[in-house]
């Protein structure tokens, strides 16, 4: 896909390529599970920036994120509301 980018403070226009993003949502859950996979289950991984330790076996399987349907979602800094959209 090819899509229009702006620099320089809005004042230079060009085009990039526009990949398949994985730093969000259910492609980088995916990522994540591949890379873990990948690891042995006695290695240690540093979480937290770099707080907490943990072994990759005791790290869990991800969740499926839970449905909003039928919450209410705040919006306009604080002051109105308006019901949620179920987004899955």
């Amino acid at each position: 896909m090819r899509t229009t980018k702006t620099g320089n403070r809005g004042t230079k226009k060009y085009f990039a390529d526009v990949t398949e993003q994985n730093w969000a949502g259910e492609s980088f859950r995916k990522v994540q599970e591949k890379r873990l996979s990948s690891v042995p289950d006695n290695t240690v991984i540093h979480l937290g920036r770099g707080v907490k330790t943990a072994n990759a076996a005791d790290i869990p399987e991800p969740r499926e994120r839970p449905s909003t349907s039928g919450m209410t979602r705040i919006t306009k800094r604080g002051t109105a509301s308006r019901p949620s959209r179920n987004i899955n």
